[in-house]
């Protein structure tokens, strides 16, 4: 198989005839799979074309790419398959199998996935998008105005509500994961660590989620994983895109508890019943905090964005807003109004030029 880092091309060199597939049938018979089903019905990495790397995420690396039969452009993520020895990891199999069922205007289409010479070389066929929110924080010169800003989240809660409605959480919500068109269309990305839930919940691990956006409630040990905790990550980019920073930068699981207690104050069985029973509690010394500061640190938001902000934030997951109810919020209604995607700014390519390295800055985003 051709390196990665030299691309794929239809006039690529001819390579050795890659060894012929043998499978071993129950009965202990010996065929070779016919070089015309070797990849079964998907197609070749070989009909695409590798223009540059744009990204490198948990479960995979992804590539812009051309397809050289339709002379599409598109996102190619090559799945990682470094540790693996009996097939496909269960993360790259979950996305795919969630991936193909979603079809909304706001989530990444995967078009189709195709494979390489080798068994275990497979790649993920996915619309392309021009932007991601964290490439354009780093290199904008002038922040996201209010109404860019509500445009962006009102089309990440759409991509939200239709997700939720149909059972899944993403759980990995953080603007690296949101993508943007030149036409101003945001889309959610990157489903490795999604999860299909149901009643009744079943446990879920607790480490998931980028530090900076992950909720109260995971931090402090709960098993049971709701919607809620995609809608802190939503208060928390709402924030960042607002303030144009981070808004909980935590380098540790500790400090970060101790971030949110500074914003919101401490937790409490009246605010959040079942809190003292979690089960990390006893690893923290919580400070004694009782004052919600987000006024202070939004002293220029109106009060409908306060009361937004603050239902996204609510300690208690069962109380905290929907993607619905943040959709219905008055704060979208009222000036500056949400502008329309279209109208949305265009920007140079940043991702087309990224150096393969990931900046120091970016890298505290990275899964503790």
């Amino acid at each position: 198989m051709l390196p990665l880092t030299t691309g794929f091309t239809m006039e690529a060199p001819v390579e050795d005839e890659p060894e012929p597939i043998k499978l071993k049938s129950i009965k202990n018979i010996t065929f070779t799979v016919p070089p015309s089903d070797r990849f079964g019905s998907c197609r070749s990495v070989r009909e695409f074309e590798k223009l540059n790397r744009i990204g490198e995420g948990t479960y995979g690396i992804v590539y812009r790419a051309r397809d050289t039969k339709s002379d599409e452009i598109v996102a190619l993520k090559k799945v990682r398959m470094d540790k693996e020895k009996d097939g496909i990891p269960i993360s790259s199999l979950r996305e795919i199998t969630l991936l193909l069922k979603l079809r909304h205007p706001n989530i990444v289409e995967l078009k189709e996935v195709v494979v390489g010479t080798q068994l275990e070389s497979l790649f993920l066929v996915m619309s392309y998008c021009e932007q991601d929110l964290a490439s354009l924080l780093e290199n904008m010169q002038t922040p996201f105005s209010e109404a860019q800003v509500k445009c962006i989240i009102i089309q990440l809660l759409r991509g939200l509500q239709y997700l939720h409605h149909n059972f899944i959480v993403h759980r990995d919500l953080k603007v690296s994961n949101l993508l943007m068109t030149d036409k101003g269309c945001v889309k959610i990305a990157d489903f490795g660590l999604a999860r299909t839930y149901g009643i009744p919940q079943q446990p879920m691990t607790p480490r998931v989620v980028t530090l900076w956006y992950r909720a109260p409630e995971l931090l402090l040990g709960s098993k049971t994983q709701t919607t809620a905790l995609d809608m802190w990550a939503v208060g928390c980019i709402l924030a960042e895109l607002l303030a144009h920073k981070p808004l909980l930068p935590g380098t540790s699981e500790i400090q970060q508890v101790d971030l949110i207690v500074q914003l919101l104050g401490t937790p409490n069985e009246n605010i959040w019943p079942g809190f003292s029973q979690l089960p990390l509690i006893g690893q923290y010394s919580l400070r004694k905090q009782p004052y919600n500061n987000l006024k202070n640190k939004f002293i220029w938001l109106s009060d409908a964005g306060h009361r937004l902000l603050n239902l996204l934030f609510m300690y208690n997951p069962q109380r905290r807003a929907s993607a619905k109810d943040c959709l219905e919020s008055s704060y979208f209604k009222e000036k500056p109004l949400p502008c329309e995607p279209e109208l949305m700014p265009t920007f140079p390519h940043h991702r087309n030029k990224r150096a393969a390295h990931v900046s120091e800055s970016r890298s505290k985003r990275s899964k503790v």
